[in-house]
């Protein structure tokens, strides 16, 4: 804008310029968005108390199988080897002495092999049990033979012992060496022998349902 002076000279006013700078800098610099905090906008976290955990997630909890670690339930597999064999020694042991009639009796001394593993597996929260031992039974007697009464000894082997197949179950016989009698005593001996099979069995069954119920 111009203007005369007193003087006579022309004076530019420089309102006009400076405005028109002051929009060229504004139109050529950035503009920031800050939202401001309005009624619409989500509140702060408050703290909460923790809940007691109701009656039936206590109740879930306490029938979960398997380690803490494995609260899914997915896989787990555990040896129950050392109770597992100290309890079938302790059983077999148990069985006592058979009477073969008027022939003599003999017993179980001892278990001087068993060979395997028994195992409870946890599948999807569920328990499963197995176990698969291969045995061998000390045993001794006393026959009478020829009128004589003869002390024998030998073994009872078991190949294979599994679960839910105890009614397969097989046994062999050995005797020790006795060179002063008869083969065919020593057939009708081992014969004898294998009557033990039965209470084997019985025993073996009662360790199978224990298993189950561990």
């Amino acid at each position: 804008m111009e203007s005369l002076s007193g003087g006579g000279e022309v004076v530019t006013s420089s309102s006009n310029s400076k405005s028109q700078e002051e929009e060229e800098e504004a139109a050529s610099s950035y503009t920031y968005w800050v939202r401001n905090k309005t009624e619409a906008a989500a509140p702060l976290p408050v703290p909460q108390k923790l809940q007691q955990q109701s009656s039936s997630e206590s109740q879930s909890q306490s029938h979960q199988l398997g380690s803490a670690w494995n609260r899914a339930g997915t896989w787990e597999e555990k040896s129950l080897n050392h109770w597992a064999i100290p309890r079938i020694k302790e059983l077999l042991v148990s069985v006592g002495s058979i009477s073969f009639s008027s022939r003599g009796t003999a017993q179980v001394e001892d278990v001087t092999k068993c060979v395997g593993d028994a195992l409870v597996v946890v599948v999807r929260n569920k328990k499963r049990v197995s176990f698969t031992y291969e045995l061998s039974l000390k045993v001794k007697g006393e026959w009478v033979i020829q009128g004589n009464k003869k002390l024998l000894g030998g073994h009872i082997d078991v190949p294979e012992i599994s679960f839910g197949e105890l009614d397969d179950l097989q046994m062999e016989v050995r005797l020790n060496e006795a060179s002063d009698i008869s083969h065919q005593d020593k057939i009708e001996i081992c014969n004898d022998l294998k009557l033990f099979l039965q209470p084997v069995r019985e025993k073996l069954l009662q360790f199978e349902q224990e298993l189950k119920d561990r």
